[in-house]
């Protein structure tokens, strides 16, 4: 159930703070990451890499110096190391993964790999929905730090994992073999993903490590709402602030104050919008998502905004993709310094 989802986030590994205090980094979590295929190494590993590999397991808040990297022969197993070797030092620096996030949205960490900014929000994500026996947030939540495919279907507005759909149509999710057969051009039995709905979302919990639901986007349907929910939750963790989310089908406000746009292609048509343009019919369907925000403490609003709703938008790309930005939750929020 929900105790066992995400457990590739690594969030059992944090050390839950209490109150606000956030998930504190600790030995175990660092020392995953030299488990993954980035950073073990292999048969062909050289002698310095081996070493330098089980040295950081040992202690993983060891520091190598460039000489020590320099010594690897494969010099992208020595560019891997120093990439992430930079990301640990943050990452004990800040003692959290919430000020680690922090840091990194706000542009005081310097370039740090869109994936591990992916892994901080995953792992946040699961300490926050702990306990949550709701698969459809769980499912909502995955838009925060999985790209999703974005497809009208028979009136439905699908979201589906951009990583699995692209494995599936490379595979048609039989891994290896399905890749043989498709090289060999061997007609493929169809292979259709689940639908998550509220009758069947409890498939979630058995799957839940593989990303491998659909789910229906319309307003009105349970998935908008969850993920309304969830960026209650997301919004209140890092802030302290308590606000209220409900999907919208449009926005009726001549009063229009504030709105943050939850990607790269939301942000530029809310912009136009905002400025009183008209969108295309393709900017129009673009959009998959409109929500009101109404933020409850309104003590803690800069005044312009105070006692007025903000408006979020999601849209999908030219490509039909959708790669949500959740730090345009906390850094764009109209909210006074200090809150």
């Amino acid at each position: 159930m929900s105790e066992r989802a995400w457990h590739s986030s690594g969030a059992y590994l944090l050390n839950r703070l209490p109150g606000r205090g956030g998930l504190e980094v600790t030995a175990d979590y660092l020392r995953a990451y030299f488990a993954r295929p980035e950073l073990a190494p292999i048969e062909e590993s050289c002698e310095a890499e081996q070493v330098a590999h089980a040295r950081l397991v040992d202690n993983p808040y060891l520091e190598l110096s460039e000489q020590e990297l320099a010594e690897f022969e494969d010099a992208d197993a020595g560019q891997n190391y120093k990439v992430f070797l930079a990301f640990r030092d943050l990452l004990v620096a800040s003692k959290t993964l919430e000020k680690a996030y922090l840091a990194i949205v706000r542009g005081e960490a310097g370039n740090v790999p869109p994936l591990f900014v992916e892994q901080i929000v995953h792992a946040i994500l699961a300490s926050i929905l702990h306990g949550q026996t709701d698969p459809m947030r769980w499912r909502a939540a995955e838009v925060f730090f999985r790209s999703q495919n974005v497809s009208a279907e028979e009136g439905q507005l699908m979201l589906a994992d951009e990583e699995v759909v692209d494995m599936f149509a490379e595979t048609g999710g039989m891994g290896g073999l399905g890749q043989l057969v498709v090289e060999a051009a061997t007609p493929l039995r169809e292979v259709e993903l689940d639908v998550l709905d509220e009758d069947n979302k409890q498939m979630y919990w058995a799957r839940a490590e593989r990303f491998d639901t659909v789910v229906d986007f319309r307003f009105t349907q349970p998935a908008s709402d969850a993920f309304a929910r969830v960026i209650e939750h997301w919004i209140n963790h890092f802030t302290g602030v308590s606000v209220r989310v409900q999907p919208v089908q449009r926005i009726d406000d001549e009063k229009w104050t504030w709105h943050i746009g939850m990607d790269a292609t939301a942000t530029q048509l809310m912009n136009k919008l905002y400025e009183g343009a008209d969108l295309s019919l393709e900017e129009e369907v673009s959009i998959i998502g409109l929500f009101r925000m109404d933020i409850l403490d309104q003590q803690s609003v800069i005044e312009r905004a105070r006692g007025k709703p903000v408006w979020l938008g999601l849209a999908k790309s030219a490509a039909g993709k959708l790669n949500m930005k959740p730090q345009n939750l906390l850094i764009n929020m109209p909210l006074q310094r200090g809150s």
